[in-house]
């Protein structure tokens, strides 16, 4: 069944790679949600070895690079994401993999400083054995730090304005999207509390360090929010977290 998920959400992921190129990378932690720049998350990463899980088109590397990184390391499903993310590391030497991020590829272990996770980590199959993986990857005191759709997130409807719970949270259970950024490329995702994330942290070996459910950004603080039923909208990132981030140390 994992195999038969990570293949679909594989070939739909090269389907609609391109609709996220630049899109949910550092600064930015997620839509509408405060930015590195304010959360100081990552602090110095001059001459610090990165690895990015789901590095998506490459900008967040590019972010890293910009920071004075000293390597760069990525791994993400699609090979169209690596394909852009090629072009937007052109001029970089950045070292990336296509294959899950559940999967024992032989990346080094007990060598990286940071591994983080833009709004990629939501996508894995097995979360216990992701962050296992991800645990084995840093050295002791590096820094695990990602991003998702806060958990109760996908529940929160919005309709003509009244925010209200749809489904349950408590189940926790994989959801099947036909379609994707309106292609035919249907997702399997789990849908997961936010005490498994941080229980399966624990489990790995973490410490937490910061668990943060966003606040709008400070350069919209003062931005107009209309009444808006989008799923993501700045009216209701004002009344509910989009995201959800957490850092954990080894």
């Amino acid at each position: 069944m994992t195999n038969q998920i990570l293949n679909q959400n594989k070939n739909s992921w090269n389907i609609v790679a391109h609709h996220f190129n630049g899109k949910d990378a550092l600064p930015s932690y997620g839509p509408f949600a405060q930015t590195e720049d304010e959360l100081q998350l990552f602090g110095d990463v001059k001459n610090k070895r990165v690895l990015d899980i789901g590095f998506g088109s490459g900008h967040s590397l590019l972010y890293m690079e910009s920071k004075g990184a000293s390597e760069l390391w990525g791994v993400d499903l699609s090979e169209l994401q690596k394909v852009a993310a090629e072009e937007t590391l052109k001029n970089v030497n950045a070292h990336l993999y296509c294959a899950p991020m559940e999967e024992e590829i032989g990346l080094p272990k007990q060598y990286f400083d940071f591994v983080y996770s833009i709004y990629a980590i939501g996508w894995t199959s097995d979360l216990a054995v992701t962050f296992r993986l991800i645990y084995s990857y840093l050295k002791k005191g590096g820094s695990f730090i990602f991003s998702w759709d806060h958990p109760l997130y996908p529940h929160i409807r919005s309709e003509n304005g009244q925010i209200t719970l749809h489904g349950s949270y408590q189940q926790e259970e994989t959801e099947v999207y036909e379609t994707f950024k309106g292609e035919e490329a249907p997702m399997v995702i789990h849908k997961r509390k936010m005490s498994t994330y941080i229980n399966e942290l624990i489990k790995a070996g973490f410490t937490i360090d910061r668990v943060i459910e966003s606040d709008v950004s400070s350069e919209l603080a003062l931005a107009e929010a209309e009444v808006s039923d989008r799923y993501y909208s700045l009216y209701k990132a004002r009344k509910f977290p989009t995201t959800m981030i957490i850092k954990a140390a080894k």
